[in-house]
C-alpha cells in the first residue's frame, strides 16, 4: 500500500472563472488534507486545471487570444483564490504541462501497440458543452437532447477510439464487489446501472482541423486527445506515473493507489465511474490499485444550479473579500450534507457565521480568557476537584473527539462539526451554571473557580484543534491566545494538556460579528 495519503479533486477547467462549486470541492478536499495531517499521516494533496478542450479553444476565440494565453489568465483566477481560501495543496496539476503530456503520450502509445485503440468513422450529434458524442439514450421523451446537454451538432468523421466495450463486464463486476469504490453509498446504485447500460467505444481523439488544442496523439499527428482521455490521466501523472527520473514528481509507489478522487456528482458517469477505472484497467492496474471516489452535489441556489445565463451565479472571490474565507468555508462545511445538494444563501452564511462561531466559540474564547485575567491574571491552576459540572464536560470531551474522528473517517464533515459545536455549547452552559463572577467574590469557592477555569481553557484548546481542519486561521488564533505552542495534534486533544499554572494571554476578537446592511 502506498505510504503517503494520497487525495485529489477533479481538475478544473479553464474555460471560465471559477465559482462558488469549484470553491465548496476544494475547500472539501482540503479540510480531509488537514485531517489526515491533524492525525499525523503524510498527506499529499493534488488539484489544477485542465487547460486543453474545444470549450477552452472557443472561449479564447471569443476573448480574441490565444488558448494558452487565455488558460493561463484564467488559471492565475484559480490559483489566486486557492491562496485566498487557504487550499493547502501540495501538488499542482496542469494539463499544458510537459510532463503531463509526456505521461498522455506514453499512455497513447502504449495502448495503440497493444491493439487496444482502433481508428474509425462515425456520425452522431456532438454536445459542444461536454466535448462529446451522445446517442439516443441521451434524448428525452420528447426525442430531443436535453438543454444540459448544450449546443448538439451533428458531425461526421474520422476518429481514434479506446476499445471501452471491452471491459464493461469486468466493470460491472468490480463496481458490485467494491460498495466502497463510490460515497456516499447511494451513487454506487446510480454507478452500478450506468454501467448496465454502456455501449460502444470511445472516441479519443478530434481531428486537428477541429480543434487544435490538445496533446497530439504520438503516432497519429493529425489528431488531438479528447480533454477527458487527457484530464483524467493528470492522477497518476503527476503522481510520478511513467515520469522520468529528475522529473520532480513524487515516487509513483508512495501515492498510488490515490485514497480518494474528490469529484462532482456531473463527472460521475461517465468520465470517472466508467472511463477512469477502464483507463487503469487498460493499462494494468489491478482491481485493489483503482482508487475510490467520493462524489459531492451541488451549490445550488433556490433549488437550481447555479449558471452566469441564468443570473444565479456567486462569485466565491467576492464572498471571501466581503466576509472572510474562514465565513465561506465553515458555512459551506457545516451546511452541505455530503453527497446531497446544497442551497446557498448569504443571509444564511451571516447567521451561521454570527450563531456559531461569533456567539458561540467566540464567546466563550473570549469569556474564558476575560474572566482568567480578571481573576488569576490568566493563569489556570490544574487542581483537583470533585465538581460533577467539571467531570461532564471532561467526559464529553473525550466523546466528542471520539465521533468527531469516526464522522470526518466518513467523509461526513458537517456531522464532525456538529458535534464539536455541541461541545462548544457544553462550554458556555458550564460559563452560566458555573458563574465563575459570582465565584470569584466568595474566597471559600477560590478552589472551584480555578477548576471552573481551567477547565475551560482545557475546552478550548481541545476545540482549536478539532477545528483546525475547517478553521484553521481561527484555530492558530486560538491557540495563540491559550499560549498553546507548536502545531497540535489530535492525539494532543486529550483532556489535561494544559499544565499546572498555565499563563493564558488576553483576549483578541478572533471572530468579529458580521453586521447585517442596512436595507435600502
Amino acid at each position: 500500500m502506498a505510504s503517503t495519503y494520497y487525495i485529489t479533486t477533479a481538475i478544473d477547467y479553464t474555460n471560465g472563472p471559477p465559482h462558488i462549486g469549484h470553491a465548496y470541492e476544494k475547500i472539501l478536499a482540503d479540510v480531509l488534507a488537514r485531517y489526515h495531517r491533524l492525525k499525523g499521516e503524510a498527506v499529499y494533496f493534488l488539484t489544477g486545471v485542465d487547460q486543453h478542450g474545444q470549450k477552452v479553444q472557443q472561449a479564447a476565440e471569443k476573448a480574441g487570444v490565444g488558448p494558452a494565453e487565455y488558460a493561463n489568465e484564467v488559471t492565475k483566477k484559480f490559483t489566486a483564490l486557492w491562496a485566498k481560501l487557504g487550499i493547502s495543496y501540495d501538488g499542482w496539476a496542469a494539463t499544458t504541462d510537459p510532463r503531463h503530456r509526456q505521461c498522455v503520450q506514453r499512455i497513447l502509445q502504449r495502448l495503440h501497440d497493444e491493439g487496444q485503440l482502433h481508428k474509425a468513422s462515425y456520425g452522431g450529434h456532438y454536445s459542444v458543452r461536454q466535448e462529446q458524442f451522445l446517442t439516443d439514450k441521451e434524448r428525452g421523451p420528447d426525442g430531443e437532447f436535453g438543454p444540459e446537454w448544450g449546443e448538439v451538432v451533428y458531425i461526421e468523421e474520422e476518429n481514434w477510439y479506446f476499445k471501452l466495450a471491452r471491459h464493461r463486464e469486468w466493470l460491472e463486476g468490480f463496481v458490485e464487489s467494491h460498495p466502497g469504490f463510490v460515497a456516499p453509498g447511494f451513487r454506487h446504485t446510480e454507478l452500478l446501472n450506468a454501467v448496465r447500460k454502456m455501449a460502444g467505444d470511445l472516441s479519443i481523439s478530434r481531428p486537428k482541423e477541429r480543434l487544435a488544442w490538445g496533446i497530439e496523439l504520438p503516432f497519429d499527428p493529425g489528431y488531438v486527445t479528447y480533454v477527458w482521455f487527457d484530464a483524467l490521466i493528470n492522477y497518476i501523472s503527476f503522481a510520478g506515473y511513467l515520469a522520468d527520473a529528475g522529473s520532480g514528481l513524487p515516487e509513483f509507489d508512495d501515492l498510488w493507489p490515490a485514497d480518494v478522487h474528490v469529484i462532482g456528482k456531473d463527472i460521475l458517469v461517465p468520465a470517472h465511474g466508467i472511463y477512469w477505472p477502464i483507463m487503469l484497467r487498460a493499462l494494468g492496474f489491478a482491481d485493489d490499485k483503482i482508487a475510490n471516489l467520493l462524489v459531492h452535489g451541488y451549490v445550488n441556489i433556490a433549488g437550481a444550479k447555479m449558471s452566469k445565463s441564468l443570473g444565479n451565479s456567486v462569485d466565491p472571490d467576492e464572498l471571501a473579500d466581503k466576509y472572510m474565507p474562514e465565513a465561506l468555508r465553515f458555512y459551506l462545511m457545516r451546511d452541505c450534507t455530503m453527497g446531497q445538494d446544497m442551497d446557498f444563501a448569504e443571509d444564511r452564511l451571516v447567521g451561521r457565521f454570527n450563531t456559531d462561531l461569533a456567539n458561540g466559540l467566540g464567546n466563550l474564547l473570549n469569556r474564558t480568557l476575560s474572566m482568567a485575567g480578571r481573576y488569576r491574571a490568566g493563569v489556570v491552576t490544574c487542581a483537583p476537584h470533585d465538581d460533577a459540572d467539571i467531570r461532564e464536560l471532561e467526559a464529553a470531551a473525550a466523546a466528542t473527539v471520539e465521533t468527531f474522528a469516526a464522522r470526518m473517517d466518513e467523509y461526513q464533515v458537517h456531522l464532525a462539526l456538529e458535534a464539536v459545536w455541541l461541545f462548544v455549547s457544553r462550554g458556555n452552559q458550564l460559563v452560566d451554571s458555573a458563574a465563575p463572577w459570582k465565584l470569584a467574590k466568595d474566597p471559600a469557592q477560590a478552589a472551584r473557580l480555578d477548576a471552573v477555569l481551567y477547565a475551560l481553557a482545557e475546552a478550548l484548546r481541545i476545540i482549536a484543534i478539532l477545528s483546525a481542519p475547517v478553521l484553521p486561521n481561527a484555530s492558530a488564533a486560538i491557540l495563540a491566545q491559550l499560549n498553546v505552542p507548536g502545531t497540535a495534534l489530535l492525539a494532543d486533544a486529550k483532556w489535561g494538556g494544559l499544565k499546572d499554572k498555565h499563563q493564558l494571554s488576553p483576549p483578541v476578537p478572533v471572530f468579529p460579528r458580521i453586521e447585517a446592511a442596512p436595507e435600502k
